[in-house]
């Protein structure tokens, strides 16, 4: 353990919120990963603030991670501070925006997509219900304009409030954002995002409630969901599907140790036992080869790869 580290994260945050060596397993829905140097939970914007622009000024290493559903940490850990943005960090306000029948969502960066996506439907707003299943928190989503069933985050933001490069506490607007497929100016500069702002209008409560009902269970029956992964491994190659390519390649079932391409759904790499991150590694560089092979045609990872292999 790096001493010095611990007792400056002590100068912005309460023990209770600092963890030591602490395994990545427990914070990836792949179930996967070693130990980090140190995991802190800040428990308000303004601690996230703080631990960040530490961690700026005294060169330490850090990562933000919300609900580590597009995320493989490596097998050896991550060498540095990990900040956890969880639950914690999840209040959500409505209100009416003047001179307009739209409604003004502002929410935290922690909260769960699914529990954003309960608040807006009670609420009776409409739009948001694409994104109800999508297992994941706030920040990772507007970070990589994650998007199901024909909707994308961009859809429906219309500002982020981020801290920027600097350590500065900035806002942007929609076209600020430059939202494009699985991509943001928030992934491209590295930034952080505090609150996400979203405009919708009123609608019907029933439908909305059976919109996300029935948008579940395609999920549910699609994808398959009792195993351990980071949701789709690949991002989708323009004019085609990565799921149907890896499919045709004869990949589906192929594995690697405990790490497999998913019998129900192609796109999914899943951990059907204790699989580790340098198989699921391979598994992605093999399936890539497979495809490229076969059709020419490269398959870019959605999931991110931090620390040691």
């Amino acid at each position: 353990m790096d001493k010095d580290i611990y007792s400056q994260l002590m100068t912005v945050l309460s023990e209770e919120k600092i963890k030591i060596d602490e395994p990545m397993s427990m914070y990836t829905t792949f179930k996967i990963g070693g130990k980090a140097d140190f995991l802190v939970s800040p428990g308000t914007i303004d601690e996230v603030v703080a631990v960040v622009s530490l961690c700026k000024s005294k060169e330490f290493p850090y990562y933000i991670i919300g609900n580590g559903s597009n995320l493989l940490v490596g097998d050896k850990g991550y060498r540095g501070v990990i900040i956890h943005i969880s639950t914690q960090l999840s209040h959500v306000r409505i209100e009416k925006l003047e001179s307009s029948d739209s409604y003004k969502v502002v929410a935290e960066s922690g909260i769960m997509l699914s529990k954003l996506s309960h608040e807006i439907a009670i609420n009776e707003l409409t739009g948001f219900e694409f994104a109800a299943g999508i297992p994941g928190s706030l920040g990772g989503a507007i970070t990589m304009n994650a998007g199901a069933y024909g909707g994308e985050m961009k859809d429906c933001v219309i500002g982020a409030t981020v801290i920027d490069e600097t350590g500065n506490v900035i806002k942007l607007n929609k076209e600020q954002l430059n939202f494009g497929y699985r991509m943001s100016v928030i992934q491209k500069r590295g930034l952080i995002v505090l609150e996400v702002t979203f405009e919708f209008i009123k609608g019907n409560k029933e439908a909305i409630l059976n919109t996300i009902n029935d948008l579940n269970a395609r999920r549910k029956d699609k994808q398959p969901l009792e195993y351990p992964s980071a949701g789709s491994t690949f991002k989708r190659p323009e004019g085609y599907f990565a799921g149907k390519l890896i499919m045709d390649s004869g990949l589906r079932g192929f594995r690697i140790g405990d790490i497999m391409v998913s019998m129900k759904h192609c796109g999914f790499v899943i951990n059907v036992g204790q699989g580790t991150a340098a198989d699921v590694k391979k598994l992605i560089a093999h399936i890539d080869n497979t495809v490229y092979e076969k059709y020419g045609i490269h398959l870019e990872p959605e999931v991110r790869l931090i620390g040691e292999f």
